[in-house]
């Protein structure tokens, strides 16, 4: 017999080799209905799957993040058998689940087309309805290879081929279609009712830029049909939202074929930078923080040191300057460590708090590059914080702290993933449970709820992740605060402790806007253009109803002005209903209408953007309700 302890506490005993639907089913026939897998002894699991010892088992069901990714698979291995069916010259590359969905990656000679993707919805459905068992086999290296070489699966050929000699290699079977897979799947074809093939795009294999380009499909997939709609609207609104879209219409920003990943800010966007940029200022000279600028090119030796030679290499820019090879920063920790190094501090110094906005590079394949999401130069507001090893855990507290206040300005909810040691890591490994373990530490005395992401650390050290969540529920992960043993060594950093000798300080990287570009995007889309009066860029415009009324116009904007706030003056000898039309597409917060009515009065007839009419009002007092909404940071946008 075998113990199957179950996440609630309680534990069953089973005869050896019991099957994870078998536990479910004598648990409820209810639940055994709706399970998809399950997690077992840490890892994700069939319902298949035989249970041959003591074991942990957590039954899961769509809702949770590890069902959805059995469920999404087995529907990209649907869409690959669909694929086959249609297309049989057809060669298979990679198809996993991802966020929200899943794709495939296919060396056709057939070009996939938007018409395409409803012939291959069809055949999808077919298959679920023929209610194929998906069994899983596993086979010895060479047989697998043999297997996929008599198949023509050439990229299956070099997956398997990349793998550890002695390794048993599985595969997953539904009909008359096998494919190379891990797992886990669903049981049969048939749970996968409610799905739709999203979009079409060009990926290379194993994201090489030097190998061939594949044509990958995307899909989503959901239990239901009412959650695939829900879904499907969502993308719609997205797509109403689409920061490069918005960006260009509102005049905020511009990618350009001359430089492609590097954006251009036009004057409405450098508005809302600087507004963010000196929130970041202010906020973070309350706090303590110094500011500090470091350079963009530093020689190749630095990075060496930095350990970002060996490690994020592929990612950098290089030049020469008097013949030595140097780089453009990716970072800009270096810099932070040759300022740390300029002085000599004592164990009473710390801690140390320097912010910088500093602007960095990184080469991002070209099919990667997303407006202000994904570019290749961005300002990453930085931050390097110093510190005793006692304090480590009051500043990372600080962090989390900082990180709330300012997403809440924004209106921003967020969930945060504490990120472990990944494969490609410096340091031993007491250093970086050390380290985990001051992080989790801290956000358990915080009493916030975080989730463990495996091997997702920086290179150096374990870090905390917050992930965003804007106005039509999707995420993006911007701040972060990474805690960090390693550089204070390689670069030998030391302050003098209470007993004369020299001791290692302990080093903290963190931002919490992510990237000002980025972060910039991410508004744009949570706001669909519509920002809060505050962050505007236009916060008002006066609309003569004829030419007549342009001097009263111009003594109205002037007091706006005086009173700091951002107005125009639309003096275009155009009708008032149009004026008005297109102050509404470039969603600015109010517009005042002056004409006859209110040159007599001295007053100012107000339209909301939101609202609409709001009457007759008095400059003054109008002034100061914006006033007002401004200095408070007034999240009145009607899109968030």
């Amino acid at each position: 017999m075998i113990k199957i302890t179950l996440p609630d506490g309680s534990s069953r005993e089973y005869e050896k080799g019991i099957k994870v639907i078998d536990v479910a089913k004598d648990i409820s026939e209810g639940l055994a209905r709706v399970v998809v897998g399950a997690v077992v002894n840490g890892k994700p699991r069939d319902l298949t799957y035989e249970l041959q010892e003591d074991s942990e088992v957590e039954l899961v069901k769509f809702e949770s993040e590890v069902g959805e990714d059995i469920f999404r698979h087995t529907s990209s291995h649907i869409l690959a058998q669909a694929v086959k069916r249609l297309f049989p010259g057809t060669k298979l590359a990679i198809g996993p689940a991802i966020e929200n969905g899943y794709y495939y990656d296919f060396d056709s000679e057939h070009k996939f087309t938007e018409e395409d993707l409803e012939k291959i919805e069809k055949e999808m459905n077919k298959i679920v309805k023929e209610d194929l068992e998906v069994e899983r086999f596993t086979l010895k290296k060479d047989e697998a290879i043999k297997l996929m070489e008599e198949k023509g699966e050439d990229y299956k050929v070099e997956l398997i081929e990349n793998l550890p000699e002695g390794e048993t290699i599985s595969f997953y079977k539904q009909g008359d279609f096998v494919d190379l897979c891990a797992g886990p799947h669903l049981p049969s074809t048939k749970k996968v009712k409610a799905f739709k093939l999203l979009s079409l795009a060009g990926a290379y294999w194993r994201g090489d830029e030097k190998n061939k380009m594949l044509q990958r499909i995307y899909g989503t997939s959901f239990e239901k049909n009412k959650q695939l709609k829900e879904y499907l609207n969502r993308l719609e609104e997205a797509k109403k939202r689409d920061h490069r879209k918005l960006g260009k219409e509102l005049n905020l920003f511009t990618m350009h074929e001359e430089g492609p990943g590097f954006p251009f800010f036009h004057p409405k966007g450098m508005v809302i930078r600087n507004i963010l940029e000196d929130l970041w200022r202010k906020e973070h000279y309350k706090r303590g923080y110094g500011e500090v600028k470091t350079p963009i090119i530093l020689n190749e030796e630095l990075w060496h040191k930095s350990g970002h030679w060996d490690h994020y290499q592929e990612n950098m820019y290089f030049t020469k300057i008097d013949g030595e090879d140097y780089a453009i920063k990716p970072m800009n920790c270096p810099g932070a460590l040759l300022i740390y190094k300029s002085n000599m501090y004592s164990y009473r110094d710390f801690p140390f708090r320097w912010g910088e906005l500093g602007l960095v590079h990184r080469h991002e394949m070209s099919g990667a590059l997303h407006g202000l999401m994904r570019v290749r130069n961005f300002t990453q507001d930085d931050a390097h914080l110093f510190m005793l090893e006692e304090q480590v855990k009051d500043e990372i507290k600080g962090v989390i702290d900082f990180t709330d206040y300012l997403y809440n300005i924004f209106g921003f909810k967020y969930r945060v993933e504490l990120s472990t040691k990944p494969e490609d890591s410096m340091g031993t490994q007491e250093e970086w449970d050390l380290a985990t373990a001051s992080l989790r530490d801290a956000l358990e005395e915080k009493n916030i709820e975080f989730r463990i992401n495996e091997g997702d650390g920086a290179f150096y050290g374990p870090k905390i992740d917050f992930h965003l969540e804007d106005a039509i529920g999707r995420t993006w992960q911007c701040g972060t605060c990474q805690l960090d043993f390693q550089m204070p060594q390689r670069f030998d950093l030391t302050y003098v402790g209470k007993d004369g000798e020299k001791h290692r300080p302990v080093m903290v990287h963190r931002t919490i806007f992510g990237s000002m570009e980025r972060f910039i995007g991410i508004l744009i889309e949570h706001y669909a253009g519509a920002f809060p009066t505050w962050l505007a860029p236009v916060q008002a415009r006066i609309l003569p109803i004829s030419d007549k009324f342009n001097e009263y116009g111009e003594k109205i904007k002037k007091q706006f002005e005086e009173m700091g706030i951002r107005v125009e003056l639309d003096t275009r000898s155009e009708k008032v209903g149009y004026k008005i039309r297109e102050a509404q597409v470039e969603k600015i917060p109010y517009m005042m209408i002056v004409g006859e009515n209110e040159v007599n009065n001295g007053t100012i007839a107000v339209r909301d953007r939101a609202e609409g009419d709001l009457g007759e009002k008095n400059t003054e007092d109008f002034i100061k309700i914006i006033k007002e909404k401004i200095e408070n940071k007034v999240n009145d946008s009607p899109n968030a």
